[in-house]
């Protein structure tokens, strides 16, 4: 199945971030589709991991479309929270993915832990697992992370999510102060598509 060439691909998200960096990696050759070209919902993500949750939507996507369909499951993991958000990172930020709200429940999290965390290096980490599924079939699954610390407060506009509040290794800005071309060549999606990228 993996050498069937894939000249369609659905990207299995309804987060039009994710959509545009997914989006920007793709070869110019594969003819891109959305789950708003098809008016799709997104599954309910029930799993224990991003590695599921990954499989859970290309598997669900592709079965609706007939199509090769490429999904993700990222999300935040703050080790002094016992690696919450996690799994649970966009669920943070409720129905509507208000990320600034989620971005308050990390601070508030983290004031319960300690009053004095600002202060202090707060290790962390984004995790992306992209998987491509053809009906039941895994083609690929494939997992990147990038370790940093939380800064203690938002900056910076580009990017999304969590990114105002991510300050990767070695770097003095967060994910939403790098300029996108950067954080591009240095975030986890982009080191699991590096994995995943010979199957399309």
């Amino acid at each position: 199945m993996s050498k069937k060439k894939i000249t369609k691909l659905l990207i299995g998200t309804n987060n039009k971030g994710k959509l545009k960096e997914i989006r920007d990696l793709i070869p110019k050759s594969i003819k891109i589709y959305s789950t708003s070209d098809f008016n799709l919902k997104s599954p309910i993500e029930n799993g224990d991991s991003f590695e599921q949750n990954s499989l859970i939507k290309s598997k669900y996507f592709s079965k609706k479309t007939k199509l090769f369909c490429l999904a993700d499951d990222s999300g935040l993991e703050i080790d002094c929270l016992n690696k919450k958000p996690g799994i649970y990172s966009a669920r943070w930020a409720g129905k509507n993915g208000d990320f600034k709200k989620a971005i308050k429940k990390v601070y508030k999290e983290l004031y319960k832990k300690d009053k004095n965390w600002k202060i202090k290096k707060i290790k962390a980490r984004f995790i992306c697992v992209l998987s491509i599924c053809y009906l039941d079939k895994i083609i690929a699954c494939k997992s990147g992370k990038v370790e940093g610390l939380i800064s203690n407060q938002p900056k910076g506009k580009n990017g999304f999510g969590y990114d105002p509040i991510f300050i990767p290794l070695n770097k003095r800005k967060t994910f939403g102060e790098i300029k996108l071309s950067l954080k591009h060549k240095i975030d986890h999606r982009y080191k699991a598509f590096k994995k995943i990228r010979k199957f399309l």
